[in-house]
């Protein structure tokens, strides 16, 4: 029988060799920026001086509420539309859904914030005399803007929905509702207990995009006047090159960490599903333990 054998393919290896210099060598350089201070030599001066920096432990608090909530709101607006026309079987509704999730990646966040900012500027003139004006003055609260939701949330809209659309691509949401159903269960329990743990990895990686979305967006922010965290290094970097580098490089590192932590997680997880679906020893050995 003639053994198969792949074609050598040198030029891979030099691909993947720039790429990796691409990456490597700017953030190689501003490692070498933060620790290497003129006339002092190496000192890790620069992280240690991070917690203490001034603004530094409220604009991440604030980035990272900003961050959940536009999670959980994107979530809650994108998961029910995507069930709800995975369920229906239109491909009209379907192709309806994409267009408008899609919709904000031909928008440029420059003209977002140009028509966020007449409202916002029309608002206290037409407002003042209505019920609305404490609630339009509250969603522009400095120490937590909902408006930057708002806005995050139509950003986020598209990576939010490829993500969940490759989940329900992967699972028969029909088949699993229709059993869950047959056996007893309501609407609601089939989403909750049935579908939804099927679409853990999507979802995981919808919250992760947004997160990672929500942490280094600067022009919405910055042109509304609000200071979460990407603003604060922006700020920063005027009086402390160095310090803003330095908590660059850490935000980069933690968001790595979380993708890496994501990656094992839907692996480790598809790995027993198949494991489980090759084998019925395994099931009933996973059912005993």
């Amino acid at each position: 029988m003639a053994r198969l054998t792949h074609p050598v393919r040198p030029w891979r290896g030099a691909v993947l060799l720039v790429a990796g210099l691409y990456f490597a060598v700017p953030l190689l350089a501003s490692l070498v920026f933060t620790v290497d201070v003129p006339g002092r030599g190496f000192t890790l001066d620069s992280y240690t001086r991070i917690f203490g920096a001034d603004g530094f432990i409220p604009a991440l608090l604030r980035s990272l509420g900003l961050a959940l909530a536009t999670v959980a709101l994107a979530l809650a607006l994108t998961v029910p539309a995507a069930l709800a026309v995975r369920l229906s079987g239109s491909a009209r509704l379907r192709a309806v859904l994409e267009v408008v999730c899609t919709l904000p990646l031909v928008v440029p966040p420059v003209a977002l914030v140009a028509g966020l900012g007449t409202v916002l500027k029309w608002g206290p003139d037409q407002l003042a005399t209505t019920p609305l004006y404490d609630t339009f003055v509250a969603i522009q609260n400095p120490s937590f803007p909902l408006v930057l939701v708002f806005a995050y949330v139509v950003m986020a809209l598209p990576f939010v929905y490829r993500s969940l659309d490759a989940g329900l691509r992967a699972v028969e949401v029909r088949t699993l509702v229709e059993a869950a159903r047959d056996l007893g269960a309501s609407w609601p329990r089939a989403l909750f207990t049935v579908v939804l743990p099927n679409l853990r990895t999507a979802l995981l990686n919808a919250s992760f995009l947004t997160l990672a979305l929500v942490l280094g967006e600067f022009t919405v922010a910055s042109l509304l006047g609000f200071q979460p965290f990407a603003v604060w290094i922006v700020q920063a970097s005027g009086a402390d090159a160095q310090l803003s580098v330095a908590v660059s490089l850490l935000s980069l590192l933690l968001t790595w960490g979380v993708l890496l932590a994501l990656t094992g997680l839907a692996r480790t997880r598809g790995g027993r599903g198949a494991r489980a679906g090759a084998s019925p020893a395994f099931r009933r050995k996973e059912a005993v333990s």
